[in-house]
């Protein structure tokens, strides 16, 4: 069994989640701050419509961005010499875009469900925006912060669609498990097959049991 697939795709779903982390509690938090009914529905929706949109017509859209022939593609290739499309990268790419609102809609959920009351009791305290984010919003929506991170990176982990459109399956580069799955079965090699998605539900499952480790323990400890 070939392993660079392993290797490829927990690389791109640990430099993923870091990127989708710290952008969906930061979107989160700015929407959960806006007060215009309008904007708000705005920038959920342009925020969310990744999880909706089928994946591969997400990856149309990185593929019209970020290919060589297109402006922000030929930028990067002049002005950096970086290729984005069809290299390891649009394998990141792909991962946080896909995983973005699930990060980004498990904060918003996370940060709505914390008593406002402890918000205006800290703006009456003198605190800042930026404290009352640190000390009083995220501090009480760690349990659901931490799920939605879980969340995200399983789904990195298990992108396909954005993937093959805007990274390709390019062995040893950019075939990742799900791609790998596919080569294999397309390949007729199904013991491989086997062994990988054995690997992706091991993975998935690890996932789930922590995200319901985390809720268990935030359950406990509040009582």
């Amino acid at each position: 069994m070939d392993w660079s697939p392993i290797l490829i795709s927990m690389r791109t779903a640990s430099l993923s989640i870091v990127f989708t982390f710290f952008m969906g509690i930061l979107a989160a938090w700015m929407v959960v701050r806006i007060s215009h009914p309008l904007m708000k529905t705005i920038l959920d929706g342009i925020f969310t419509i990744p999880l909706v949109l089928p994946p591969t017509v997400a990856g149309f859209f990185l593929l019209y961005v970020f290919g060589v022939k297109r402006p922000v593609g030929q930028f990067f290739l002049e002005y950096f010499s970086v290729k984005i499309a069809f290299s390891w990268g649009a394998t990141v790419l792909a991962a946080v875009v896909m995983s973005f609102p699930l990060m980004y809609r498990s904060a918003r959920g996370a940060f709505e469900q914390v008593d406002d009351t402890l918000v205006q009791a800290a703006r009456t305290l003198g605190m800042g925006e930026w404290t009352i984010f640190r000390k009083v919003l995220l501090a009480n929506a760690v349990p659901g912060v931490v799920s939605g991170g879980v969340l995200a990176f399983a789904r990195g982990l298990g992108e396909f669609g954005a993937t093959a459109m805007i990274a390709g399956n390019i062995a040893g580069k950019t075939r990742t498990l799900p791609m790998a799955v596919y080569s294999e079965v397309a390949a007729g090699n199904m013991e491989a097959a086997y062994s990988y998605v054995a690997i992706i539900v091991v993975i998935a499952f690890l996932s789930v049991f922590l995200m319901n480790g985390v809720m268990w323990y935030s359950q406990k400890k509040s009582r």
